[in-house]
């Protein structure tokens, strides 16, 4: 009889929820592999030990105390620490010169231009570090450029390694725009072929390219939406490396990202003035209003809708049309709150904005997760107007905290928002094609008119909060894709 061997799986990942955070891929490698790890897999997730982890007092232990790395024509030491929760151990990367600084990639004033040789060196020792714990796996799976350069090392340096026989392996771009692109120099720095510099392998317009490792030489390739998999294979989208995409469209994929409801649950939320769920609505308007107040924003006696936006300050995230359209959103009688952080520019075009429309429009400049939680449930709308967006997140949570969204209809934001219909009442949210401000304001236009007619508008909100996104669907995913790669 046969002995029953779990599937194992590695992940190389930069930044994992909760340890270290700048984005959403944080968020995937933190809570995906939690809910693998319930599947039945056996889960072990790679990440560099950075100053972050090191000032939240993470408790740690030694997995291997010294590990040689040949680099740079030298032996360099390193070490491994592991930290275990959920039933998926993380192991962090530890080589101070690399990792202990104040920026995960970089500072206000730029990228560190040593990131090359920071997340070769991660690769590379992540993957002597599966050798040295003695955990072959069934599935490298490595996530955005700073990890896709392991298959690159997988391929071409450790080749005839039969450690590694039987891996197999996926790269997840969560972001395309971000590649990961360094002078020639690089290869011979981090111990790969210099060979490899040239169209067919990793050059890509005079640079190395380290995402181009993970569409190369994957055994699949996915990305975070399948709407988001079929715009980058376009030159609209596909950031220079559409091309190879369709080249390798047979391996190539997309699985929504999920959210994490033991976090975001407004029926058990700490942070909120008032818990509430679908099926009772009356903490909401609590919410609601210890929201104004908390933005300074007055309590109208007409019933407005506020509408939400927490997000990256970015062109990407479509603040550039927002900034447009505003002098013809007030008008429509609502309120706008915006929590977040970026380009100084677009800071300060909002914070003008601010000051003429001192009783509409609410902004904080910041990240802020308590007061994140408390714009999610006292909105009534939320607002997503991205240039493009691999999957999004943000709208998995407003819908379950009934805050309606209206969205671009781009990448993972058209595959979870269905346009509302009230003649049948079905649909979600509100999502317009065209990317432009005229665009924007008419979908506003169309949700306020809803909201004004309060039982669409119930109906609206049943359909949002009985929504389903949770990573037990998107794992159950990545499982099938799992065995179909192996």
């Amino acid at each position: 009889m046969l002995e029953y061997r779990p599937m194992k799986i590695a992940f190389f990942a930069s930044e994992v929820a909760p340890y270290a955070k700048t984005g959403g891929l944080a968020d995937v490698a933190g809570a995906l592999p939690r809910f693998l790890a319930k599947l039945g897999l056996e889960v072990k997730v790679f990440m560099p030990l950075y100053r972050e982890v090191r000032q939240q007092g993470v408790p740690l232990l030694k997995a291997i105390d010294r590990l040689t790395l040949e680099w740079a024509g030298q032996d360099e030491l390193f070490s491994v620490w592991e930290s275990a929760e959920g039933g998926a151990s993380t192991y962090f990367i530890d080589k101070p010169a690399f990792y202990e600084r104040p920026g995960l990639y970089g500072t206000p004033e730029g990228d560190y231009p040593d990131n090359g040789q920071r997340f070769g060196f991660f690769a590379k020792a992540s993957l002597e570090s599966l050798k040295a714990l003695d955990f072959a796996p069934d599935i490298l799976h490595v996530h955005d450029w700073q990890a896709a350069i392991a298959l690159a090392y997988l391929k071409y340096v450790y080749a005839e390694d039969p450690f590694f026989k039987k891996t197999k392996s996926l790269s997840t771009i969560h972001n395309l725009a971000f590649q990961g692109l360094f002078a020639q120099d690089i290869l011979k720095e981090i111990g790969l072929p210099e060979s490899l510099f040239h169209p067919e392998a990793l050059e890509f317009f005079g640079k190395v390219n380290f995402l181009k490792a993970g569409i190369l030489y994957a055994s699949a390739v996915s990305t975070v939406s399948y709407r988001y998999s079929l715009e980058i294979q376009t030159p609209e989208f596909g950031c220079g490396l559409d091309g190879l995409l369709r080249e390798r469209s047979d391996v190539l994929t997309g699985i929504l990202n999920g959210a994490d409801y033991e976090a975001w649950n407004p029926t058990a939320d700490s942070h909120l003035a008032a818990n509430f769920g679908a099926a009772d609505l009356s903490g909401k308007a609590a919410c609601k209003k210890d929201l104004l107040k908390a933005f300074g924003l007055p309590l109208s006696k007409k019933d407005l809708p506020l509408i939400g936006l927490v997000s990256r300050l970015a062109g990407q995230k479509g603040l550039d049309i927002l900034s447009d359209s505003l002098g013809k959103l007030f008008p429509l009688g609502v309120k706008l709150i915006i929590l977040g952080r970026g380009e100084e520019k677009i800071q300060r075009a909002l914070e003008s904005v601010r000051q003429r429309y001192p009783s509409f429009f609410g902004l904080k400049i910041a990240f802020d997760d308590h007061l994140a939680h408390k714009i999610y449930a006292g909105s009534d709308m939320f607002l997503i107007p991205s240039r493009y967006e691999p999957c999004g997140l943000t709208q998995m949570y407003s819908l379950k905290y009934g805050s309606v969204p209206i969205v671009r209809a781009t990448g993972g934001l058209d595959d979870s928002i269905q346009e509302f219909n009230p003649d049948v009442l079905m649909g979600n949210g509100f999502k317009f094609d065209d990317y432009s401000a005229q665009a924007l304001t008419n979908a506003v236009q169309r949700a306020v008119h809803c909201y004004a007619q309060k039982p669409l508008w119930k109906a609206l909100l049943q359909n949002a909060m009985a929504c389903d996104y949770s990573w037990e669907r998107s794992a159950q995913e990545y499982f099938l894709l799992y065995q179909n790669i192996i």
